[in-house]
């Protein structure tokens, strides 16, 4: 739950007049900006013959390997806790559908709080706004651990929780800039924390079902107290502290309204805005089969354990090529394969047009989850991309609406397959999601640095705010 080159100067920067828009990148910034449809190698990003490389070049950073244990802590808890949540309310009302509604509450949320309180993630300290979301959710948690707490309002403060969560992340992802650069370091340590969050998913679920076996729901849940403060201390203890990005000028302005203005500054910039479809776009479509698993696997007559492998299936796929293209890729090879890559990353959910048996669906799901690792090299297009007095509130939109189009994609798959069989909204998801992406990888080109100047850019930003 509640990621991080040069710590920003003593003095924070004042964000723009609403009238530029999105400003001007200083300077220094946009001497490095490539000219193609995203940035390669710069010299600044060449370790020293003696530095550690890769990975391990990450893991050399003290503030980093504080972030990652938080995160891998943070993360689990997060993951046991959801699953002992959802037995806990099941066991209180035998209701099916609130059980199920306990894992929905985990994304609904996110839109609002990355949307209306996106703000504090400019507006304050980085380290003091991810301390206290830990201790925000810890508290949430705890309340939950009371008897007398109501089944209403478990899922109330399951939603805070949810929606606390993309401020946190969308905070920490903007930190890591400060912590690792703006260059291919911060791009591995992104790659790290999503290996985590991949990992999580296959661990945890199943040591919560351990916990569950000799805990009872609620006792599973104080786990997630614990890893909620004990993420709280490694931030606190083991980071920097730093001044906020921006600043509200006159000390006018109000959160709710820098939050909303700092959405339309990074919507309304035409190459920022296609930048953050390509990361929402693919993986709308991509959760088609997660979602459609269970009455696929029933479909094809596999197993009950086929569905844990159908579950697994695409995480391994990205775990495997997140590794695979952050160790042995150069950062200019990675940024040459974001758009290729991205535009064939869905092709293999074809193979359901044949209602494939369980080798090939997995091997399909696999290749699926392979075509995330264009994410790695766009994540340096999206730094370079964007202000720095900007950056939290738009990584806070950007893991925002991540979230909500994979819950509205899982939602879209299962009112498809209720009209369709299971395997055709598969192969459907691949074919509409491959043209979509398609078509956005064109605008993505067309709005390289280079081939689009900033007026150009303003432009494109002020027609689309009056569209709407």
């Amino acid at each position: 739950m509640p990621t991080d080159s040069p710590a920003p100067a003593d003095t924070p920067r004042t964000p723009p007049a609403p009238a530029e828009r999105v400003p001007a990148p200083a300077p220094e910034r946009a001497a490095h900006r490539d000219p193609g449809p995203g940035p390669t190698l710069r010299d600044s990003d060449a370790p020293a013959p003696d530095a550690p490389r890769g990975y391990r070049a990450v893991f050399a950073v003290v503030e980093f390997r504080a972030v990652f244990a938080a995160h891998l802590l943070s993360l689990l808890g997060v993951v046991v806790s959801e699953l002992a949540l959802t037995v806990l309310v099941y066991d209180l009302t035998g209701s099916p559908l609130l059980s199920a509604l306990t894992f929905a509450l985990g994304l609904l949320p996110y839109i609002v709080g990355g949307t209306l309180f996106a703000g504090v993630a400019d507006r304050y300290p980085a380290r003091r706004v991810l301390v206290v979301c830990d201790l925000l959710c810890a508290a949430c948690v705890a309340v939950m651990l009371v008897p007398a707490t109501p089944v209403a309002g478990l899922l109330a403060l399951r939603c805070l929780v949810a929606a606390v969560a993309p401020v946190f992340t969308g905070t920490r992802m903007a930190a890591l800039t400060d912590i690792l650069g703006e260059g291919d370091l911060y791009v591995l340590g992104r790659s790290l924390l999503r290996i985590v969050s991949q990992s999580a998913m296959l661990i945890g679920f199943g040591a919560g079902g351990v916990l569950l076996t000799v805990l009872s729901p609620r006792g599973a849940i104080t786990v997630t107290v614990v890893t909620f403060l004990c993420s709280a201390a490694l931030l606190r203890f083991g980071t920097r502290d730093r001044p906020a990005r921006a600043t509200t000028g006159d000390g006018g302005g109000t959160l709710l309204k820098e939050s909303l203005s700092g959405a339309r500054l990074v919507l309304g910039d035409r190459r920022i805005r296609a930048l953050m479809l390509l990361f929402w776009l693919p993986a709308m479509f991509v959760v088609a089969p997660e979602a459609l698993a269970a009455p696929y696997a029933d479909a094809i007559g596999a197993p009950p354990a086929a569905l844990g492998l159908l579950l697994c299936a695409m995480a391994v796929g990205h775990i495997g090529a997140e590794l695979f293209v952050g160790s042995a890729l150069s950062p200019r090879n990675r940024s040459r394969i974001v758009l290729p890559v991205a535009a064939v990353g869905l092709l293999p959910l074809l193979v359901y047009v044949v209602r494939p048996g369980l080798p090939l669906a997995l091997a399909a799901l696999a290749l699926a989850g392979a075509g995330a690792a264009y994410v790695i090299g766009l994540d340096q297009w999206f730094v370079d991309a964007v202000p720095q007095e900007l950056r939290g509130r738009a990584m806070t939109l950007l893991t925002a609406g991540l979230m909500t189009v994979q819950g509205l994609g899982m939602a879209l798959a299962g009112l498809a397959a209720e009209f369709f069989p299971v395997h055709q909204v598969v192969a459907g998801s691949g074919i509409i999601g491959t043209v979509c992406t398609l078509l956005l990888v064109a605008e993505v080109l067309r709005t390289a640095p280079g081939r689009m100047s900033d007026t150009e850019g303003r432009d494109g930003a002020d027609r689309h705010v009056t569209s709407r």
